[in-house]
C-alpha cells in the first residue's frame, strides 16, 4: 500500500475515532441533562398539585377534575393520588403512548426512563393524601433524536470535507515523491531527468535535490565519457582538414560493403583527384589550397547530405585524392552526379589555375558484393586514369564491365515491388541475436525481408530496398513489414527487432499510421523492438518526441549500425533505447587491429555508464567474438552466430 494511502486511511480513521468519541459525550451529556429535566419537571407538578389539592382533599371529584386536568397535557406518563391512612389510589391516570417519529432502537440505546416526584396533600397538620407523577420523556427522545441527527450529520460533513482537504493537501505535499518515482524510472530507462521545482518542506526538498544531483553527476560522467570517445573517433576515422572520413574507414565502409549480406547492395565507387595538387601549392600557396581541398570537401559533403536515405560515404584518402561510397546508386545517376560535380567544381577554379583545365577529374567504378576491395579500387584507378584524357566538359570516366543485376528499367521494378506489395509476396526471414558469452542464449530475432519474383524466387533486399527508395514507398514497405512481424508473432511469439526506414521518421502521415498499427496491438508490444538507423535520424528534439510515442504504445527503440555520428550519444540518455547495434565495419578484423578495440572500448565506457547494451553486428570469426566478449559487449549477431533465414527452415 502506498504512503498516500496509508497517511489518507490514518486520517480517515481518526477522524472517525475522534468524531465518535465527541458523538457519544455529547449524547451522554444531553442524556443526562434530559434525566435532570424530568425528574426536575415531575417534581415541580407534583408539588404544585399536591398545594391545589389541599383546599379539596375531602372532595374526590374535585381531586379526579384537577389530576386530569394536569395529565391531558401529555408531558406525564402516570398521575396518582394515594390515600395514606390505607394506602389506596384515591385517583390514578396512566399513558401507554410511544414517541412519534424516533426509531425503536434509538429509544432502547438511549434508555431515556421516566423521572418522578412526590408530595404530600395535608388536612391542617395531618398527612391526608400522597400525589405521585412521573414525567413522560416521548417529548426528551424526540428532542433528543433530532439533535442526534443533527450533531451526526454535522460531524459526517465535516469529517468529509477535513477528508477531502486531508486527501489533496497530503497528495500536493507528497507529489515530489511521486516526481522522484518517475525520475528513478526514467534512470532505469537510461533517461536523466532534472525536477526542476523543489519543494517546501524541508525533508523532500533535501530529497528532491540529492536526486537532482545524483542525475547531474551522472549525465557529466557520461558526457566526459561520450566527449572522449568522440575525441577518439575523430583522431581514428576522421580527416582534420575536411572533416571528411579518412583512409582508415573508408576501407571499413568498403569492406563491409562488400561483403555478401542481406542488405548490401551494388553501387558505384568514385574517385576524386585534384589536378597538379603541388603546382597549386607552389603558385597559390599552402592555406589557399587547403581552402580549395575544404571547399571540395563541402561539395562532397553537401552531395551525401542529398542522399542521406542510403550508406554513402566521402573521404579523404591523402593530399587532393578523395573518394565518394554510393550504394545504390544507378549508372545513369551516378552520370549526373558527375555532371553535378564538375559544374560544382568550375566554380571553386582558383588564381593561377589554368582556365581550360579542369580542377580535378573523376572515376566512376561500378562494384557489386562479394567483389574484392582490391578489384573495386583497381577498376575505379583505371576509370580515374581515363578521365584524364577526356574533354574539360566531361572531366569523368565511368566503367562498368558486368551486367546489373535484372537490367529492368525503373518501370519493371515499380511494377514488380507494388505487386509483391500489394499480393503479399512478401517472405519474413530471421536472423539470430544471442548473448556474446552464450550463444545460446538468444536476445531477439532481427526481422529482415525478401520479395517473391514471378518464378517465386526470394529476392535479397540488397537488390530491390534501392529500388523502393528512388519510388518513394519506404514508409509503405516498413507499414507491410510491420504488419507481417505483428501477425508473425500472434503465432510465434518471440522477440523480434524490426528496421525504420528515414521516410517513415521525416513523413507525418506514415508515422501517424505506424503508431496506429502498434496501437492497434498492444498484446506484442513486449516483444517487437523497432530499430532506428544511426545514419537517418531526425534532430534531437523530434526524435526525444519520437520515441516518447514510441515508449508510450508500449514498445522498445533501438538504434543500429551506430559508430558513424558518435557525437549523437550525449542525446541518447533522453531516449530510453533497449539497446545499441554498433555498426560491423567496427567489428570486422576487431581482434586484429588495435584501433577498432579501443574506439569499441570507448563506445562500451560511455554506454556502459548508463547501463545501455551493446550489440555487435557482423560477427563472422571466432576471435572477433573472443575479443568481444573480453570487451563485456552483451550481445553479437552474424554469420558465425547464424545466417538470415525463414522461419521454418530455422526452426527445422
Amino acid at each position: 500500500m502506498s504512503l498516500l494511502k496509508q497517511l489518507f486511511i490514518a486520517i480517515c480513521l481518526f477522524l472517525v475515532v475522534a468524531f465518535t468519541g465527541s458523538f457519544i459525550t455529547g449524547m451522554e451529556s444531553s442524556r443526562e441533562q434530559l434525566l435532570s429535566q424530568l425528574r426536575s419537571h415531575a417534581q415541580d407538578a407534583a408539588t404544585a398539585l399536591g398545594l391545589s389539592l389541599t383546599p379539596h382533599v375531602d372532595d374526590p371529584a374535585m381531586i379526579e377534575l384537577m389530576v386530569s386536568s394536569i395529565f391531558d397535557s401529555g408531558y406525564y406518563a402516570t398521575i396518582r393520588v394515594v390515600n395514606i391512612a390505607d394506602n389506596s389510589v384515591i385517583v390514578e391516570r396512566r399513558t401507554t403512548t410511544a414517541p412519534e417519529n424516533v426509531p425503536t432502537w434509538f429509544v432502547n440505546l438511549v434508555d431515556l426512563t421516566p423521572e418522578g416526584g412526590d408530595a404530600l396533600i395535608m388536612r391542617g397538620w395531618e398527612q391526608a393524601a400522597r400525589v405521585e407523577v412521573l414525567s413522560h420523556p416521548q417529548f426528551a427522545l424526540t428532542k433528543l433524536w433530532d439533535s442526534a441527527v443533527g450533531s451526526l450529520t454535522w460531524l459526517l460533513g465535516c469529517g468529509l470535507v477535513s477528508a477531502v482537504l486531508g486527501g489533496w493537501l497530503l497528495r500536493t505535499q507528497l507529489r515530489p515523491l511521486d516526481n522522484m518515482v518517475q525520475q528513478a524510472q526514467a534512470i532505469t530507462r537510461r533517461e536523466f531527468l532534472t525536477l526542476p521545482k523543489v519543494p517546501r518542506t524541508p525533508e523532500l526538498k533535501r530529497v528532491v535535490l540529492a536526486m537532482n544531483l545524483m542525475v547531474e553527476k551522472l549525465k557529466n560522467l557520461f558526457a566526459e565519457e561520450a566527449a572522449r570517445s568522440e575525441k577518439l573517433r575523430e583522431e581514428a576515422y576522421q580527416d582534420s582538414l575536411t572533416g571528411l572520413a579518412n583512409r582508415r574507414l573508408f576501407d571499413l565502409k568498403l569492406t563491409h560493403q562488400l561483403d555478401l549480406s542481406e542488405q548490401n547492395t551494388d553501387g558505384y565507387l568514385m574517385f576524386l583527384r585534384v589536378n597538379d595538387l603541388g603546382g597549386l601549392n607552389q603558385r597559390l600557396g599552402g592555406q589557399k589550397t587547403d581552402s580549395l581541398i575544404q571547399a571540395i570537401g563541402q561539395q562532397l559533403t553537401q552531395v551525401m547530405q542529398q542522399h542521406e536515405s542510403s550508406a554513402w560515404l566521402a573521404s579523404r584518402s591523402r593530399g587532393g585524392e578523395f573518394t565518394l561510397l554510393a550504394p545504390g546508386l544507378s549508372g545513369e545517376d551516378a552520370d549526373k552526379l558527375a555532371q553535378q560535380l564538375s559544374e560544382q567544381l568550375l566554380n571553386l577554379r582558383q588564381t593561377g589555375a589554368s582556365d581550360c583545365d579542369p580542377v580535378a577529374h573523376m572515376g566512376i567504378a561500378a562494384y557489386r558484393p562479394g567483389e574484392s576491395p582490391a578489384t573495386v579500387i583497381g577498376r575505379a584507378d583505371q576509370a580515374l586514369a581515363q578521365a584524364q584524357s577526356k574533354t574539360p566538359e566531361q572531366p569523368w570516366e565511368r566503367l562498368d564491365d558486368f551486367n546489373q543485376a535484372t537490367g529492368q528499367g525503373i518501370h519493371q521494378w515499380r511494377t514488380w515491388i507494388d505487386e509483391a506489395l500489394t499480393g503479399n509476396k512478401i517472405q519474413l526471414y530471421f536472423q539470430p541475436v544471442t548473448h556474446c558469452d552464450d550463444i545460446s542464449r538468444l536476445m531477439h530475432h532481427k526481422v529482415l525481408a525478401r520479395l517473391l519474383d514471378a518464378q517465386g524466387e526470394a529476392i535479397p533486399a540488397g537488390r530491390f530496398i534501392p529500388w523502393i527508395d528512388r519510388l518513394g514507398w519506404a514508409a509503405r514497405f516498413d507499414l507491410v513489414m510491420l504488419e507481417h512481424s505483428l501477425t508473425h508473432l500472434q503465432q510465434h511469439p518471440t522477440p523480434l527487432a524490426l528496421s525504420l526506414s528515414a521516410a517513415t521518421l521525416r513523413e507525418p502521415e506514415s508515422w501517424a499510421k505506424l503508431l496506429e498499427v502498434l496501437k492497434q496491438h498492444p498484446e506484442q508490444a513486449a516483444l517487437m523492438t523497432l530499430e532506428l538507423d544511426e545514419r537517418h535520424l531526425p534532430p534531437a528534439a523530434e526524435l526525444m518526441a519520437l520515441g516518447q510515442q514510441i515508449r508510450s504504445s508500449g514498445y522498445q527503440l533501438g538504434l543500429q549500425h551506430f559508430g558513424g555520428r558518435f557525437s549523437l550519444i550525449g542525446n541518447l540518455t533522453h531516449l530510453g533505447l533497449a539497446y545499441l547495434k554498433v555498426d560491423g565495419s567496427y567489428i570486422r578484423a576487431i581482434d586484429q587491429e588495435g584501433d577498432k578495440r579501443l574506439f569499441i572500448e570507448a563506445i562500451f565506457r560511455a554506454t556502459n555508464s548508463i547501463d545501455l547494451p551493446l550489440i555487435a553486428e557482423m560477427v563472422e570469426t571466432e576471435g572477433e567474438l573472443d575479443v568481444l566478449k573480453e570487451l563485456g559487449i552483451e550481445g553479437a549477431m552474424g554469420r558465425l552466430i547464424g545466417p538470415p533465414s525463414p522461419w521454418q527452415e530455422e526452426r527445422g
